[in-house]
């Protein structure tokens, strides 16, 4: 009969009937060692990663504004897509992954993590290729209905197909980072994001323009340096992997097993779901505000960026405390990693409580900085006044999901982000649109979502939602 992959903290607990295979230093700092300066450890590299694989997207479309206003429309219709696959192939699917190969190494069962990590390989690049599929086939349709024409929908097919055509590199790249951040080797995967980050910021421009002996290609440029930094990347990491010079090797599992995938999917499905609520709750709220008018939806916009700043502090945090998290409950140590994850929320609440406060008591400074029209400085301020004082439960969410995640117990945060998506769209349609009560009751029903998202999650885990294996 085939082995069975499930860990349960009471199994892991049991005492060994056979020789077990040794702890790596970098596992019994995280089972053994203090908890705050382990994940301070784990944070600073992991963090680069985030903020940097952010910057790419970002530069690139500086770069790609040389060629004109049509391919920074085509662009900006591309971006959420391209922002969507990293979510999902990090914090989503890649959590999963993350997850299974911490509990795993924390129990000891080199055998597991290694099933873990061919499993999500494959995984890899099947989303890869199905999603290259997917936008080839459907993207053209999708631009068009998202109301893009001429030029601005030809740079969107152009630099979509481009992009979309190397997605397995990119997922790929993402599942290999999260099977070394599940095993908290996170300063590797860091030093060749910043390195083929310094070579893409040359070599996109490089391509966009035709500098020196390179063609230029204008936006397809754009889009292949980007594709060679994730083909690049992920060589190195999979050979990096499979040279035997860490504790996990993929080709040490010898069968391919449903139960396997299932352990990575049940973890990775709901993460990558809560990914979609909150890019939906987001996409929403700035379609009720923008029933108040542009200037409006431009000071909406320009307040929330604050908030959006905050998700690669607990992403970064995050994603320690899903390493950390993992392994103690993996090696049956379930109060040790119920106070990790207090620990990381706390932190994560901390540095977004201070974002905060600059937002609440310096609003025009920040609104200042990108507009000086009346009517958007007074829909910024406006915002920053209702909703920045609820900026530490995006915090506590953030990175109580992420633990969430390390815990093999992604249902409440799944449920309380669904939540804030009912109050906050579907209370400012009420209270704002509908009752009259104007765009401050729009910004009172962020705030109550914001709330209850963050409160309602840490409730569920103080209660013991960890403890109860149908949560």
């Amino acid at each position: 009969m085939a082995p069975t992959y499930t860990i349960s903290a009471q199994a892991a607990a049991e005492p060994p009937k056979v020789a077990l295979p040794a702890v790596s230093p970098r596992t019994r700092a995280m089972l053994e060692g203090a908890i705050l300066p382990t994940m301070l450890r784990l944070i600073v590299g992991n963090l680069a990663v985030i903020v940097v694989q952010a910057a790419l997207v970002l530069m690139e479309a500086y770069y790609i504004s040389w060629l004109g206003y049509d391919a920074v429309a085509g662009i900006t219709l591309v971006v959420p897509l391209v922002t969507l696959m990293l979510t999902m192939s990090t914090a989503g699917i890649g959590g999963g992954v993350s997850a299974v190969v911490a509990q795993a190494l924390g129990a000891r069962r080199l055998e597991l993590a290694d099933a873990a990590a061919l499993h999500a390989i494959i995984l890899g690049i099947l989303f890869g290729l199905g999603f290259t599929a997917a936008e080839l086939l459907g993207g053209p349709a999708l631009f068009r209905a998202m109301g893009a024409t001429g030029g601005a929908l030809e740079a969107a097919v152009t630099y979509g197909g481009v992009f979309f055509a190397g997605m397995t590199a990119l997922w790929l790249y993402n599942i290999l980072t999260s099977i070394l951040r599940g095993a908290a080797i996170l300063r590797l995967p860091s030093l060749v994001t910043l390195v083929g980050a310094a070579v893409t910021l040359i070599l996109s421009p490089a391509l966009i323009m035709g500098w020196g002996p390179l063609p230029q290609l204008g936006i397809v440029g754009a889009g292949l340096a980007t594709v060679i930094f994730y083909v690049g990347a992920t060589t190195f990491l999979a050979v990096y992997i499979l040279s035997g010079r860490t504790q996990i090797n993929p080709l040490r599992c010898r069968r391919i097993e449903l139960r396997v995938f299932w352990q990575v999917l049940r973890i990775g499905l709901p993460a990558a779901a809560n990914n979609l609520v909150t890019s939906g709750t987001l996409l929403l709220i700035a379609w009720l505000v923008a029933h108040f008018g542009t200037e409006a939806l431009a000071g909406y916009g320009i307040g929330s960026r604050l908030e959006g700043a905050q998700i690669p502090v607990f992403a970064g945090i995050g994603t320690a405390v899903i390493a950390m998290v993992g392994a103690n409950m993996g090696a049956g140590q379930v109060a040790r990693a119920e106070r990790i994850a207090w620990i990381g929320a706390g932190l994560a609440a901390g540095v977004s409580g201070a974002i905060g406060v600059f937002g609440f008591s310096l609003p025009a400074v920040w609104i200042g900085l990108f507009s000086s029209d009346p009517a958007v400085l007074d829909a910024g301020i406006g915002y920053l006044r209702t909703v920045a004082p609820a900026f530490p439960f995006v915090g506590i969410a953030g990175t109580l999901f992420f633990a969430s995640l390390g815990a093999g117990r992604p249902f409440w945060p799944l449920f309380f982000a669904s939540t804030r998506l009912v109050v906050a769209v579907g209370g400012g349609a009420l209270a704002g649109i509908a009752l009259g009560g104007g765009l401050e009751a729009v910004y009172a029903a962020i705030n109550v979502g914001l709330i209850i998202y963050g409160g309602g999650t840490a409730l569920a885990f103080g209660l013991g939602s960890w403890r109860c294996r149908t949560a």
